[in-house]
């Protein structure tokens, strides 16, 4: 596009490239968190067996590695290509894609606020829900047992809601070692020992409750989260508060570049008849001229 065509309009360099430029390190971040997912499943044998991925009864970490890169890609590429090629519909693509994302954390949020004791009960349920399931996926274990240690807890509510995995529940047709016990990502940390005990909480459960505060945490991960909420609400709400103002800053800029760019079009004054170049030499337009 010359200069001699248009009317004072131009498109923002400064903008164009820094779209481009934040993009293309989403785009990046966003292939590299799908690649490590592909390769987890592809570690624990799922990509040859996908019918696998709807078995576990729990929540497959690697999901969140796959929905989080996949929705970073997809944004990235939109953003980048769009402003490197300035092409209005990736662009505004970007923009309404990134005002949902906006618009579902923002309700997402008020409806948390709004219907606490329901959000605590949904909670309850998906952390019982990924006990049972807690020795059927490695990574799944994994991030049981450090939200454990983490929050220094234990279940949902407490350390009875172990008896919902069939390997340390107190029946007595359970055969497993690990009856009436619980992770030992419950067990309490001595500070004296360098070596984890991963039998600490082996029959935990079977003495009375006075007696497992000294071995276990005896609190639940619910409340301990809710605990750890109010104690860093600041530190939440400034996160929060901080995505949302660079998605609405994101948004403004992709929409400043999709005007500049339609004003440019449309300021664009074709060439003068004698400026312009002929048509490019036809062997049927020559035969013609001649016959």
């Amino acid at each position: 596009m010359s200069g001699n065509h248009f009317k004072g309009h131009e498109v923002s360099c400064c903008i164009k490239y820094f779209i481009f430029g934040f993009n293309i390190l989403f785009w990046l971040l966003g292939m590299a968190l799908v690649g490590i997912g592909l390769w987890a499943w592809s570690e624990k044998g799922v990509l040859s067996n996908i019918s696998s991925i709807t078995d576990l009864g729990g929540l497959d970490p690697v999901w969140l590695f796959m929905v989080v890169g996949g929705v970073m890609f997809i944004l990235g590429f939109a953003g980048c290509i769009g402003a490197l090629r300035e092409n209005t519909f990736l662009l505004k693509f970007f923009s309404v894609f990134l005002g949902i994302i906006f618009f579902l954390e923002l309700t997402t949020g008020v409806l948390a606020f709004v219907f606490k004791d329901w959000i605590k009960d949904q909670l309850n349920l998906f952390i019982n829900n990924n006990i049972r399931a807690y020795r059927d996926d490695i990574d799944l274990q994994n991030l049981i047992d450090f939200t454990q240690e983490y929050w220094e807890c234990c279940g949902a509510f407490g350390a009875d809601d172990w008896n919902l995995n069939i390997y340390f529940n107190c029946t007595d047709g359970n055969p497993s070692r690990e009856k009436c016990g619980v992770p030992f990502s419950c067990c309490t940390k001595d500070p004296a020992e360098d070596v984890i005990n991963t039998q600490c909480g082996y029959d935990i459960r079977a003495k009375p409750d006075s007696e497992q505060k000294d071995y276990i945490n005896v609190k639940g991960c619910v409340p301990q989260f809710e605990r750890w909420l109010q104690d860093n609400l600041t530190l939440v709400a400034g996160i929060f508060i901080g995505v949302a103002l660079l998605q609405i800053f994101g948004i403004c800029l992709a929409q400043n570049l999709v005007s500049d760019i339609e004003a440019v079009r449309a300021s664009w004054v074709p060439p003068p008849l004698s400026m312009r170049r002929p048509p490019p030499y036809s062997c049927k337009k020559s035969s013609a001229y001649y016959s």
